[in-house]
């Protein structure tokens, strides 16, 4: 089932290729110490070792020695929450996903089933990167949560919040030192 984005003025061939902002992936980079970007491209990775499309990140193993970090496309988000469950249990490293915060779709559901964590973020929506320009771009659509599925342990389908300015001040503050 595809997700409900089709409102987005986009381009196509961009449309599932923003990037996370670079503090907020350092403040989350801090906690959890990522090894693996598994959906990435040339452009847009944020860890030295990262999967792309040619890689056929649904299709393979994340082989990872530490957490596995994915900001999926948003076209099609279920199957990488099937994926995201499958290599945390398998590469024995946790998984982080940011994706769009929507409780009301049939993947949360899915997800809720595997995932130890639904951190929502609050505060305001999450400036991504355009491919195309390289520049992050106001007016997100709908705000953002981070599933987070941990090896190890039973998952125990925790919902916090955490608030976007201070992971954007977490991360330029450690950018910055």
């Amino acid at each position: 089932m595809k997700a409900d984005y089709g409102g987005s003025h986009t381009p196509k061939e961009l449309r599932d290729r923003w990037q996370t902002p670079l503090p907020l992936f350092t403040a989350l980079d801090a906690e959890f110490g990522f090894y693996l970007d598994a959906a990435a491209d040339k452009n847009n990775a944020l860890c030295s070792h990262y999967l792309t499309e040619k890689d056929d990140s649904l299709n393979c193993d994340w082989k990872s020695y530490g957490a596995i970090f994915l900001n999926p496309p948003y076209s099609e988000i279920h199957p990488w929450i099937n994926k995201a469950a499958e290599q945390c249990k398998k590469q024995l490293q946790p998984v982080v996903m940011l994706i769009p915060a929507d409780t009301s779709v049939g993947w949360f559901n899915s997800a809720l089933e595997t995932v130890d964590e639904v951190r929502l973020i609050t505060g305001g929506r999450i400036s991504f990167i355009n491919a195309g320009t390289n520049k992050p771009v106001n007016g997100n659509n709908k705000g953002s949560m981070l599933l987070i599925w941990r090896p190890y342990i039973k998952p125990r389908k925790m919902i916090n919040t955490v608030d976007r300015d201070e992971l954007i001040n977490i991360g330029n503050k450690i950018l910055n030192e």
